[in-house]
């Protein structure tokens, strides 16, 4: 039987704390000996990442117990925080641990704790590392070492760094050897040919991101594990580096063959697509890749926010595992001579970019809209997939789950605009005749970054109570190649609102959506578009505005991280010819025009966006008259790791949302909002 009750005021089983418990995925996939690990989250502990591992007889076991977080802050972002391999002794793997960022040597089933292998430093940050490599018969891991050299943001060096095994550099800098200079700002990890003759690492400087422009690097090992005649083998930095190309070469990946050639995937023809390239065959000169799987208008790579991220490897037989898409990806099988490409069949829609390879076996991270990311292993013999660990169960009945729809909007000018709307769904209730419902618009991070198309709990949360989601990929978002990324460049803050707001309205318009219970949230990236979207237009009724850029020109002058502090020079322009621009789109100075409630949530050690912009923020709004509430959170970063902290910000967000759109709610704490 059907109960009439308004949208918004449907109770539901997702509640806040189950919507906590299952925040984050599995992530850094890898194999040690014949056993899959990989790390995954532990909101109840803090937010720390544990490593897991499933042994051959497919038990599953956390290899290190809380405190322990295996996580690196490399670009504070981090990356690739372990590596593994099997001696004598068992299993030994190297970690970046993050309270201290120091790196660790530990043997799990010797018994003993681990064992630092680097020193503590008093300069700035101190040290971090990220991307190791394991070389056991050199008795060191080479890894990126992050190093500051001062107390500013851009007070940092990265290298390529060999790190003694034995523990001897634990309180020596001194016995760290490095292996690259210090030519390129930033570097990823190395990539070891299979005759250990020589090394390949991805670098690029400021003011690109690495997919703007990056370039290939090799180097020849000597004999003592030195590199010697390191030169450039591909890529392109683009129109502001010296000798640069007029648009510049992203390469995401790289990984050598069996046969000593180099695999990478570039996005010199508007699409990231695999190449293949003799590193013999350059002559004093960059040489152009050969294409594998040409012409398909699919990504076969991401954007490379966290270093060591893997989206292909090649397999024993020759083949290449492949994550790729348009929209959404999937993991598939690709022959690099006849070009044929087969996917694994299942029902996931979006692959994680990070991948392990056994054998003939895959194992890669997956997700569904009906499912969230799994432990994945493909049979490249066979075909067959199947999950092998953190395998979705549903706690809830998934009559409640959202179901989404695949749209194509068009915005200003005509251009196409991608989104995923999730209609209210209740099983059991539906709204009076002739209302319609609310809807929020979600804008992702980045923002050159991308929302899949997959289960996510706080999504159900609000869906299952009668409130509408729509899902906004937005010009400048990742997944349909580089000309509609590059859409926001020059045009951050103008593109991106503009796009959530014409999906808005045309949800409206059709009757899907109630356009005076319209509303933006969205988090870092996505919380500067909802804020600047309530400043630019009186289309939402409220907003949720999380761990926000604010004020660009602060956050431009030293007021964020080293990674992205050259970042507004393409999504806004160079400061110094623009500078009006800057102040012209800033919320910061555009408070005066809020006319919404709003929620503004903060995390306290966010050096990424500080909460300093926040508290200006606030001054501006204040007497205004406009209602609004501040919860800042003590311990938290550049999102919420913290399932307490996961409870607070989305009861908030629901009772904001309650009485901006006039529906009931005694399920949750009331948000206070002050004017």
């Amino acid at each position: 039987m059907v109960t009439t009750a308004p949208y918004g005021a449907w109770p539901s089983p997702v509640d806040a704390r189950t919507v906590a418990a299952h925040d984050g995925r599995p992530a850094f996939v890898g194999v040690v000996g014949d056993e899959v690990w990989w790390t995954e989250p532990r909101p109840a502990e803090g937010g720390r990442r544990a490593l897991v591992r499933r042994r051959a007889d497919g038990a599953t076991e956390s290899v290190l117990p809380g405190p322990w977080n295996v996580r690196s802050r490399v670009l504070e972002y981090g990356g690739q925080p372990w590596a593994g391999t099997v001696t004598e002794r068992g299993p030994l793997v190297v970690f970046s641990n993050f309270a201290d960022q120091r790196l660790y040597a530990y043997e799990p089933d010797s018994g003993a704790a681990p064992r630092p292998l680097t020193p503590l430093s008093g300069v700035g940050d101190g040290l971090r590392w990220v991307d190791p490599v394991l070389r056991p018969e050199l008795g060191e891991v080479w890894c990126v070492l992050e190093e500051f050299t001062g107390d500013r943001p851009a007070d940092v060096r990265r290298v390529i760094a060999a790190v003694p095994l034995d523990g001897s550099a634990a309180e020596h800098r001194a016995a760290i050897r490095e292996l690259s200079d210090d030519r390129h700002r930033f570097v990823t990890g190395p990539r070891i040919s299979p005759d250990g003759r020589r090394a390949a690492w991805i670098a690029w400087d400021h003011p690109q991101m690495p997919w703007d422009g990056t370039l290939v690097m090799v180097a020849d090992i000597g004999p003592k594990g030195e590199f010697d005649d390191v030169r450039r083998l591909v890529g392109d930095l683009g129109p502001t580096a010296p000798g640069g190309g007029a648009a510049g070469e992203s390469v995401a990946q790289i990984e050598w063959a069996a046969d000593g050639s180099l695999l990478f995937v570039s996005d010199l023809s508007g699409w990231w697509e695999l190449q293949r390239i003799d590193p013999d065959a350059a002559d004093d000169g960059v040489v152009a890749g050969r294409g594998l799987c040409p012409a398909r208008q699919e990504e076969f790579a991401g954007p490379l926010w966290n270093v060591g991220q893997r989206w292909f490897l090649p397999l024993e037989n020759g083949t290449l595992a492949v994550i790729h898409g348009h929209g959404t990806t999937a993991l598939g099988i690709l022959d690099p001579v006849s070009g044929e490409l087969v996917d694994a069949a299942g029902p996931w829609t979006e692959w994680a970019p990070t991948l392990a390879v056994h054998g003939s076996r895959v194992i890669g991270i997956a997700a569904g809209p009906h499912s969230a990311y799994e432990v994945v292993e493909l049979d490249a013999c066979t075909g067959r997939a199947r999950v092998i660990a953190a395998r979705h169960t549903d706690v809830v009945d998934p009559a409640y789950y959202p179901r989404p729809q695949i749209r194509t909007f068009s915005g200003p000018d005509g251009r196409d605009i991608h989104a995923h709307v999730y209609p209210p769904h209740h099983p059991e209730y539906a709204a009076p005749e002739g209302e319609l419902p609310p809807y929020v618009v979600w804008v992702h991070g980045g923002p050159t970054g991308h929302a899949p198309l997959v289960l996510d709990l706080e999504l159900a949360y609000f869906t299952s109570r009668g409130i509408g989601v729509v899902v906004v990929n937005y010009g400048g978002s990742t997944g349909y190649g580089r000309e509609y990324r590059e859409r926001l460049r020059g045009q951050w803050g103008v593109v991106d609102v503009e796009d959530c707001a014409a999906v808005a309205r045309a949800l409206a318009d059709e009757g899907s959506a109630d356009r005076a219970r319209l509303a933006i949230r969205g988090g870092s990236a996505g919380g500067w578009t909802s804020a600047a979207s309530l400043t630019a237009t009186d289309l939402y009724a409220c907003g949720t505005v999380s761990y926000p850029i604010l004020d660009l020109a602060g956050w431009a002058d030293g007021g964020t991280h080293d990674f992205e502090s050259r970042y507004l020079e393409s999504l806004v322009g160079p400061f110094a010819e623009v500078p009006e621009r800057y102040r012209e789109r800033s919320p910061l100075y555009r408070a005066d025009r809020i006319t919404a409630p709003f929620l503004l949530l903060q995390g306290m050690d966010d050096v990424i966006c500080p909460p300093v912009q926040c508290d200006r923020f606030l001054t501006e709004v204040a007497g205004r008259g406009i209602p609004h509430a501040y919860l800042a959170f003590a311990g938290e970063g550049h999102g919420f790791r913290r399932a307490e902290t996961i409870v607070r910000a989305i009861e908030a967000e629901l009772s904001l949302y309650a009485q901006t759109f006039g529906f009931a709610r005694d399920d949750v704490p009331a948000l206070e909002l002050r004017t």
